[in-house]
């Protein structure tokens, strides 16, 4: 049996912090107060990823209520149809559901350490969530400006599409390094990671699209940030005073579309398929950044023989490296 204490004495409380008074209210009652369909709450709900609710149960409050007009009036004005609904709608339920999961996780870890963990997590939730929640708006405001700014000018060309240089950055070794360690050794080790990508990352202008276990799939505006982000990680990877992992990269560059923070085409297809043929501790680079970083000086290239891959039978694959002085030619 568990000696963990029971944490339930503390969940209505934060549950009434969160949602704004206890639940009082059916599906049912939500829907009709809210002047929605029943069936079109229960597919923004379905959408959301929260689990089904019966008629009768009382699960529900006016914040709510309020969400499904909201949605409602976006509707109304046009800005969602059903498919970018459910589109936005989906999006949103995946990404909250895993940063809830994280924070909670963290709160209760804390609470935990306290001698009476039941006050510590009400408090911890009235002193620490108002604040979360600001910083969550103020970094959602700040990469909508981002956001917007690169989305209005790839509109003003009037192409869904953009050139971008996509990156993968793959772990070497991850799954027999995974099982030697324990569970909370390799949620930090893998923790340890993402935090070490995303400072390179941002400090080369790089944009991480998302971290795929022991991965990372990240996008730049030029080929010189990914090559250099690239250079960099598998530079670190190598260093044996470096607790960065060993890593191999693959970066292409061409058009781009880019959907709901995610990437899609033919350049992400290539980066990805470079990446599993690089050998450990090495960047591997398509036609279209290889011919964009001919002329730089800081870079080298390898020409090597071409690869058949999933969907590519004759894929070109060029080795970058950094040139150690002069300009860069090919080996």
């Amino acid at each position: 049996m568990s000696d963990q204490p029971d944490l339930s004495g503390a969940l209505e409380t934060v549950e009434e912090y969160l949602l704004g008074s206890r639940p009082s209210l059916t599906r049912v009652e939500v829907a009709a107060e809210a002047g929605v369909p029943l069936v079109v709450a229960e597919q923004l709900w379905r959408l959301m990823g929260f689990p089904n609710a019966a008629d009768d149960d009382v699960a529900f409050t006016a914040a709510d209520v309020e969400a499904l007009r909201l949605s409602h009036d976006l509707m109304e004005l046009g800005i969602l149809s059903p498919e970018r609904q459910a589109a936005l709608v989906r999006t949103w339920g995946r990404s909250y559901a895993r940063l809830a999961e994280w924070q909670t996780t963290l709160l209760t870890d804390v609470a935990l350490e306290a001698d009476d963990p039941v006050a510590q997590l009400t408090s911890l939730a009235e002193q620490v969530l108002p604040r979360v929640e600001s910083l969550q708006s103020y970094v959602w405001r700040r990469h909508l400006a981002s956001a917007a700014s690169r989305t209005l000018a790839v509109e003003s060309v009037g192409s869904p599409a953009a050139p971008l240089a996509v990156c993968f950055v793959d772990i070497v070794g991850y799954t027999s390094r995974s099982k030697a360690l324990s569970e909370a050794e390799l949620v930090g080790w893998i923790e340890g990671f993402e935090d070490a990508a995303t400072g390179v990352v941002a400090d080369h202008g790089g944009r991480i699209i998302k971290n795929i276990g022991d991965e990372v799939l990240l996008v730049a505006d030029s080929a010189a940030a990914a090559a250099e982000i690239a250079l960099t990680m598998t530079a670190r990877g190598s260093d044996p005073a470096d607790d960065f992992p060993e890593v191999r990269a693959g970066v292409a560059y061409g058009d781009v579309v880019s959907r709901l923070g995610d990437v899609f085409g033919e350049t992400v297809n290539l980066a990805a398929r470079l990446t599993s043929v690089a050998r450990p501790g090495t960047v591997l680079v398509d036609r279209g950044a290889h011919d964009t970083l001919d002329g730089d000086p800081s870079y080298v290239f390898r020409h090597l023989r071409r690869t058949p891959v999933k969907g590519y039978a004759k894929l070109q694959p060029f080795v970058l490296r950094r040139h150690a002085g002069g300009r860069g030619t090919e080996l």
